[in-house]
């Protein structure tokens, strides 16, 4: 399933970064999902507006959540790939399920970013090890075979709505497996709360 993207106006990002050493994360509720590459091959794709030639041209694919082991927390995996002119970037995540963040990782420190570039003919790949989306005060724990649904928020780009299926806690992707499925909303906007002062990680 793919979706070609349309170009909209750009969206506030969120706010503030928290690094937090990876040292802090050992041995707490740590994902077993964690280390591993996604290589997965999903479905969804977009493109920018014909009206401008440098638009983003953005697919989704890989999706996917390992089942959590915590009942509070979870992370999410997807790769976007960008085959338009100009750059774009992931400014937000909302999902029903509970408050999710844009986490990115750099030397083994993992920190709450505003956001991630999407670099024109390049890809933004969330992954176990690596940056990734983290779901906190989640409304319920989701189970293997379950399907978790997330609206991805661009700069540039129109909102995205991609389905995460449940895998086990043990699951690797490998490059024959397909995993997630996005389309299009007609609504452009989302609320986000204030996390302000709130801790961020149980670990990765």
């Amino acid at each position: 399933m793919s979706l070609r993207i349309r170009r909209a106006a750009a969206r506030p990002a969120l706010h503030r970064a928290l690094a937090v050493p990876a040292s802090v994360l050992a041995g707490a509720l740590i994902l077993a999902a964690c280390g591993s590459d996604s290589s997965g091959s999903g479905s969804g794709s977009g493109s920018g507006s014909g009206e401008d030639s440098r638009a983003a041209d953005l697919a989704v694919s890989a999706a996917y959540m390992p089942q959590p082991v915590s009942e509070s927390m979870a992370a999410g995996f997807l790769t976007i790939a960008n085959e338009g002119d100009a750059q774009d970037e992931l400014t937000s995540v909302t999902s029903d399920l509970g408050e999710v963040t844009v986490h990115e990782t750099v030397d083994g420190v993992m920190k709450e970013v505003d956001g991630l570039p999407i670099p024109a003919h390049g890809k933004l790949e969330l992954k176990s090890g690596g940056n990734h989306l983290m779901f906190e005060e989640l409304k319920q724990q989701p189970k293997e075979g379950q399907t978790v649904s997330v609206e991805l928020h661009f700069a540039h780009s129109d909102p995205v709505t991609v389905d995460l299926p449940v895998k086990p806690a043990t699951y690797r992707p490998d490059a024959g497996d397909s995993a997630g499925s996005a389309h299009s909303t007609d609504s452009g906007e989302s609320e986000h709360s204030d996390r302000s002062g709130k801790s961020k990680h149980s670990g990765h």
